[in-house]
């Protein structure tokens, strides 16, 4: 498996099999907001605190939205290409402006909500490769400390983060758009709004496949020709209504992880 396909969306880990033919996947499930207490640890496993919410299965909360209304070619594609190129599978290069601000937050979400960050050596290049290098260095202890065995136990993973064979855990995030709190060519705030998939697929697991709606805010320094992440948090929503779409048997939604590949997104 190569790099570019863990942190684009196409890399895959495995998991335990769902007692029934059709997964009744559940209701979007909610992840507890990333705290902001220490710089050092900024953002530390924000998706971990997702997962753990998923583990735990606690109930939804109410979230804040923005009562700022969207402009007539916000979900528009704007600008141009996103990335020259990519380092360790991870997107860089981009632009010094708002649209490469915007553009590097909506990555990062990918990347960051993506299952290489449930095993140490990936978790660890994700992490060098998108926060700060002083950042980064005092996030990886405390990371490998929450991805703790037991922790990983709760999402049906072994110590390595490998699910047992025939199944498969999902996690990925998509981003929806993104939204630019603060600029300068120093530094930049990006909000993005992503929907995402966390949980197990397979033919005897308990946790199926499940949705969530969140707002993931990046803090962005201008370093060293790119933009790096200094600080980040997540808040609920927002959510649509649900639709009436059919649940996937559990074999569908497997296939589906597998067959589609995740995306390098721009402004």
């Amino acid at each position: 498996m190569s790099n570019d396909d863990q942190y684009g969306g196409t890399g895959q880990t495995r998991t335990r099999l769902p007692d029934s033919p059709a997964d009744p996947y559940g209701p979007t499930r909610r992840t507890p907001r990333a705290t902001r207490s220490l710089v050092t640890v900024v953002g530390v496993v924000v998706l971990l605190i997702a997962a753990i919410a998923f583990a735990n299965q606690a109930p939804d909360t109410p979230s804040t939205q923005s009562n700022k209304p969207p402009t007539t070619t916000s979900t528009a594609p704007t600008g141009t290409d996103p990335v020259s190129d990519k380092a360790a599978g991870i997107p860089k290069g981009f632009a010094h402006d708002e649209q490469g601000a915007q553009s590097a937050a909506a990555n990062f979400a990918v990347a960051l909500g993506s299952d290489a960050m449930f095993k140490k050596n990936t978790r660890h290049t994700l992490v060098d490769g998108i926060y700060a290098p002083d950042v980064a260095g005092r996030l990886k202890g405390p990371q490998d400390e929450a991805y703790s065995a037991d922790f990983l136990a709760k999402l049906g993973l072994d110590a390595n983060g490998n699910p047992p064979q025939g199944s498969t855990f999902v996690t990925r995030t998509v981003p929806i758009g993104t939204r630019v709190e603060t600029y300068s060519p120093a530094g930049a705030k990006v909000s993005v709004w992503y929907t995402g998939l966390i949980g197990m697929s397979g033919a005897k697991s308990t946790d199926p496949v499940r949705t969530l709606w969140k707002t993931w805010t990046f803090e962005l320094s201008w370093i060293s020709g790119d933009w790096k992440v200094v600080d980040d948090t997540q808040q609920d929503g927002p959510a649509p209504v649900p639709g009436d779409v059919p649940v996937s048997t559990s074999d569908d939604m497997s296939k589906a992880i597998k067959e589609f590949g995740g995306f390098i997104y721009a402004r």
